[in-house]
Formats: structure tokens, sequence, C-alpha cells
């Protein structure tokens, strides 16, 4: 399957009673967990990938949307498969992980929740430009988006040469990213389910201290931390050490009942 295929949402059809809900991140699509949930559907789970508001479509489209419309898009992915069974895990890459993590901090029901390179702040350029474009600085109104310099963050070169996203970044979104960071920061002690924390040490984008402070302020089961993978770790040199994670972790949670 090609990757312009892969781009849109889905639903893989397993045969246990038993659904994962997979989340991508920040101006990516679905193609950004599309391996890893393959791997979760040959365990025989249900597998559902939605698309997030404004993403897979253009930077002009993600521009009119905020974290409110994000995450309207997990909450009706989490309904939809409530429908066909009560043991509903949720994965997150990135802005996914936040995703998956403010689901969990609302819906005590969900089995388990994986958080896999989730933001409670950013590195670098990204930040300081979030703040600088803030109403009353001095560069609000004035820089509507940025190119995305270097490309994605992602340290295998054929993953990154084939991993399809937006090019460039509406700041208006990102000035959401970074209100939705803090929300879910100060959301986590209520997350109860059990949780998985991964992330990369070499994190360019997200400090591996996000990592930190998410497994300590959510108590979680496990953090694994990887050594030779950048931002995007569900498709990078280490992704099938977080398949394999992830797969172990659910079946303990989604199977064990």
């Amino acid at each position: 399957m090609g990757k312009t295929q892969w781009t849109g949402p889905f639903e893989l059809k397993g045969t246990r009673d038993a659904a994962v809900l997979c989340v991508h991140g920040f101006t990516s699509t679905p193609f950004e967990v599309r391996g890893l949930a393959e791997s979760l559907h040959q365990r025989g789970f249900t597998v559902l990938g939605p698309r997030l508001a404004g993403h897979g479509t253009s930077v002009a489209n993600l521009a009119t949307t905020t974290w409110h419309d994000w995450v309207r898009s997990v909450d009706e992915g989490y309904a939809r498969l409530r429908q066909h069974t009560s043991r509903v895990a949720v994965v997150g890459q990135s802005l996914g992980g936040l995703l998956a993590l403010h689901l969990a901090a609302r819906e005590p029901a969900l089995a388990a929740v994986v958080s896999l390179a989730a933001p409670l702040w950013l590195e670098g350029l990204g930040g300081k430009l979030a703040k600088w474009t803030r109403p009353g600085r001095w560069l609000h109104g004035r820089l509507r988006q940025v190119p995305k310099l270097g490309g994605s963050d992602i340290a295998d070169p054929a993953a990154k040469a084939g991993y399809p996203s937006y090019q460039a970044i509406p700041m208006s979104a990102l000035r959401s990213l970074c209100e939705f960071m803090d929300i879910v920061d100060a959301e986590l002690p209520q997350v109860s389910a059990p949780t998985l924390v991964m992330h990369a040490r070499s994190d360019h984008t997200a400090p591996v201290a996000c990592a930190r402070r998410l497994a300590a302020r959510t108590q979680a089961e496990r953090l694994v931390l990887l050594d030779h993978s950048f931002h995007l770790i569900s498709l990078d040199k280490e992704r099938d050490i977080v398949a394999s994670e992830v797969g172990e972790f659910l079946d303990r949670h989604l199977l064990s009942r």
C-alpha cells in the first residue's frame, strides 16, 4: 500500500473483543500511526485511526481549527469504538499523545493509554514563535505561518523521505497546540488508566524531560526511553520496539479481563 493510500482515516476490524484508537500528531495524517496500527491489528485488535480536523487537507484548513476541534475528532472515534466494545485503549503520537491523555483524564472507563513523544512544552524555535505571535506581542498578526525548516524530526532517512505531512505550520494552530499542552499538563493527575510513556532521548521537538514529567504525574506503569530515534518514534529507527512495547502493554490490559 502506498503512502497516499495511508493518509486517510482507517478502521481495521479485529478478531477479539477489544479495540484501540490510534491518534496521529500535529500537521500529520493517520499515516503516522498506520504501521503501528497494522501491528496491533495482527494481535487481534480492532484499530481505528481518525484524521484530526484540519489535517490531511491544507495548511489553510489547519489554520481554521483549534484544539477543541482536534479533541472532537478523538471523541467521535472513541464513541464509535464504544458502540461495539467496552474494552478500548488509546494510543497517540505527539499531539496524538496529548489527545490520548486528555481523553483518559475525562473517561475513567478507558482500559489503557499510551503516550508516544507527547510534548508538554516545545524545544527551540517553535515554542518561541508561539509566544512571540500571541496577541499583544511584537509578531502578532505579522507572521501567519512558518516553514518546517529541516523537515520532520525523524532520524531514519528513508522514513523521513517517505513521510507525508504539511511543510508549513500555521501560527494560530501552533498557539492552540501550546494552550492545549498546558491544559493537559494540569489534567495529568486525573489519568487513572494504566499508562505507558515512550519517548526518544534525542527528541528535538518535545524534550525528553516531558516524558519524565508525564510518567511522574500519571504514575505511569512504564516509561521507555529510546536511544536511536528522534521525535516521530512510531515511524523512526526503533518503530519495531515501539510496536512490541505497545502491543505487549495492550495485551495485558485489554485481554486480561
